[in-house]
């Protein structure tokens, strides 16, 4: 069984494969399951409540180089409230920079379009030669030409990121 995340298709039968027709820019990690029992949006929150130090600071270095061209502040990835009961959470609610898109037990879908991209990312529960694993997929579908700039930027970015930020998930919490 692997230890850190590995690229890998985006899984057919998860909701965010109906995203990739026509989609700019689509990947997906997997990883094993460290708690295959919990639901995915316990693991999706989780995964934020951990995010490290560095990628908040990308994040508001990201947001100020955005607001230049009037793109939205997203705000942090983090401050997530653990305590926070999971049957709480609603489709259409944002959290974190993100809004809700589809719940289910075994995946969580969340989005964010602006005028640039529609961003959607799923964490979804499967099974790899009878294991448990986690995968985390992300689909990016481009509006414009600003779109295109910006993955030209954060595209390579994110493919480092994403698999240092998946990964933190099966370190012991600090």
């Amino acid at each position: 069984m692997m230890s850190k995340p590995l690229l890998c298709p985006v899984p057919p039968q998860s909701r965010i494969a109906a995203e990739l027709p026509g989609a700019d820019f689509h990947d997906c990690y997997e990883l094993p399951d460290p708690q295959p029992q919990a639901p995915a949006l316990q693991n999706w929150l989780q995964l934020m409540a951990r995010t490290p130090a560095w990628m908040e600071w990308l994040m508001r270095m990201r947001n100020r180089a955005v607001g230049l061209v009037g793109l939205k502040n997203l705000g942090g990835l983090g401050g997530i409230d653990l305590n926070r009961p999971l049957d709480s959470y609603r489709v259409g609610q944002t959290v974190g920079i993100f809004q809700l898109h589809s719940l289910s037990e075994d995946e969580v879908v969340w989005q964010d379009d602006d005028r640039h991209l529609r961003v959607q990312v799923s964490l979804s529960k499967g099974l790899r030669e009878g294991q448990p694993v986690l995968r985390l997929a992300t689909v990016v579908h481009i509006h414009n030409r600003l779109g295109r700039v910006y993955m030209a930027v954060v595209g390579p970015a994110h493919r480092c990121i994403v698999p240092l930020m998946l990964g933190q998930v099966t370190r012991p919490q600090a």
